[in-house]
């Protein structure tokens, strides 16, 4: 398998946990792209017409994207219902944690691009203030479910711990474990995990 990724992503970070615990890191050929949303890489674009990371390339050629895709591919590769429960109440309470991971992400990923990618002459305040706004209730949700997560190791909590670890690259002076502590608890015992020591961003 060959999974197009960037580094900096926490969405690919998301994918390559799951593989570590899965046991099919060593599975995966990594391949490096540019996801730009104005300078597309047309290498990754073959693969993904969005042109996003990250995009996973099977063993038969098959391309699959988003993440979440991804991560419920690897799952039922690895003989499912190890990360993602098959039925019922878990793992719809999963799926919810993921979504709102990856929605405190996309949000955050968007304050990036309008600070980072956009002239600032076209930067719009206001747009910054309401995605970080979504950072910020995320942010207060999570910390209502903390104590859910327990010694949990599934998608949701995988998605969960690399949204946190996002926030701490890309946004270190928000330092939401002020306010937030359970959560802060939680995700220091998570972010020792090897899966998570293996995918950390470069510094």
């Amino acid at each position: 398998m060959q999974l197009y990724h960037s580094p900096t992503s926490p969405f690919a970070r998301k994918c390559l946990v799951c593989a570590h615990e899965l046991g099919l890191a060593a599975r995966i050929e990594l391949a490096a792209a540019a996801p730009h949303p104005v300078n597309r890489d047309r290498a990754l674009v073959e693969h993904n017409p969005l042109g996003q990371v990250p995009t996973l390339v099977t063993d038969d050629g098959l391309a699959l994207y988003d993440s979440r895709v991804i991560c419920e591919y690897l799952d039922a590769l690895a003989g499912g219902g190890r990360l993602l429960p098959a039925a019922g109440h878990a793992r719809w309470r999963v799926r919810v944690e993921e979504a709102l991971a990856d929605g405190l992400l996309d949000a955050a990923i968007l304050t990036r691009y309008e600070s980072a990618a956009r002239p600032e002459a076209l930067r719009w305040p206001g747009w910054i203030a309401g995605q970080m706004d979504k950072v910020d209730c995320a942010l207060a949700e999570m910390e209502r479910f903390a104590a859910g997560f327990a010694t949990r190791v599934d998608l949701g909590t995988i998605a969960v711990a690399c949204a946190l670890g996002y926030l701490d690259f890309r946004y270190a002076a928000l330092d939401w474990r002020a306010t937030h502590p359970a959560l802060a608890r939680w995700h220091q015992d998570f972010a020792a995990r090897a899966s998570m020591l293996a995918t950390r961003p470069p510094a």
